[in-house]
């Protein structure tokens, strides 16, 4: 029943997203059609997640921060997309579990690297998490670059790169400098695509 609802509600937002913002996709084949694999975009605004989530052929599982569930009705349609608190700024075992179960069930997973809206235009350091997930799991990840200012009736782009595989670097999971270095090449080229014309 909770997948014939969430396929209800993703067709209705879908064609709501599509009359406001007539989004535009790039590299749509990069997403795997059967195997598990990590979503990173960058991140503008608070819908992009949703707009990507809608748009998207294959159901799209999401980390948020635990302070978006703030009422039992937000708990059930997060219930319903698979969209998962995650406790900000603290390291969440569970979190990880969750994460690591999805992935070897072959489904996808979105992570935001910025961590927050507009991450890179603060000045906040991007998070490893994503690498660190990656190399434990064993899947690539996909650079999303959104481009757009979500503003309505205004053309956003989802430019949706090629797979990146960090199956070498088992062995550095546990090394902050190589996962640093790892993190800003993941970034750079979200960058490239976000800024990639279209």
């Amino acid at each position: 029943m909770k997948e014939i609802i969430r396929k209800i509600l993703k067709a209705i937002f879908k064609v709501v997203a599509i009359i406001l913002y007539r989004p535009k996709i790039v590299g749509k084949e990069n997403i795997p059609q059967d195997t598990s694999a990590i979503i990173c975009p960058n991140h503008v605004h608070a819908l992009d997640s949703a707009v990507i989530v809608a748009m998207a052929n294959r159901k799209i599982n999401v980390l948020a921060k635990e302070e978006l569930y703030i009422n039992g009705f937000v708990r059930w349609v997060a219930s319903v997309f698979g969209i998962y608190p995650v406790k900000k700024g603290k390291k969440s075992l569970e979190s990880m579990k969750i994460s690591l179960k999805l992935l070897k069930n072959n489904e996808l997973l979105m992570i935001f690297p910025e961590g927050t809206r507009k991450g890179l235009a603060k000045g906040v350091k991007p998070k490893n998490g994503a690498i660190k997930l990656a190399i434990k799991a064993g899947v690539p990840i996909i650079p999303v670059g959104v481009q757009g200012d979500f503003k309505l009736f205004r053309k956003i782009k989802l430019n949706i790169g090629k797979p990146i595989n960090y199956a070498s670097h088992k062995e550095d999971i546990n090394n902050k400098e190589i996962l640093d270095k790892l993190t800003k090449g993941l970034m750079d080229e979200i960058v490239r695509l976000r800024d990639e014309k279209l």
